[in-house]
């Protein structure tokens, strides 16, 4: 199983959570940033259905997959 991790840094004058080289929007506090990680975290683990999806890689090149819905991550965060 896949295991994703997002960390509270540091971010445009506030704090954000970060997922790879991604930053969610920045929160005053860290608190708030925590809080939202880890609603992120806990949404990112709930099952849904099968569909199929289409993304951008980070060479310019479009995909067509079929994602499982019972297929999901294990989320944490690292304060």
């Amino acid at each position: 199983m896949t295991e994703v991790t997002y960390r509270i840094v540091e971010h445009d004058g506030g704090f954000a959570y970060k997922l790879g080289d991604v930053f969610s929007e920045t929160f005053p506090s860290h608190d708030e940033a925590l809080q939202a990680a880890q609603a992120a975290a806990a949404e990112q683990q709930v099952p849904g259905s099968t569909e199929g999806i289409r993304y951008q890689d980070t060479r310019g090149a479009w995909h067509d997959e079929t994602a499982r819905g019972n297929d999901r991550p294990t989320a944490k965060v690292v304060d």
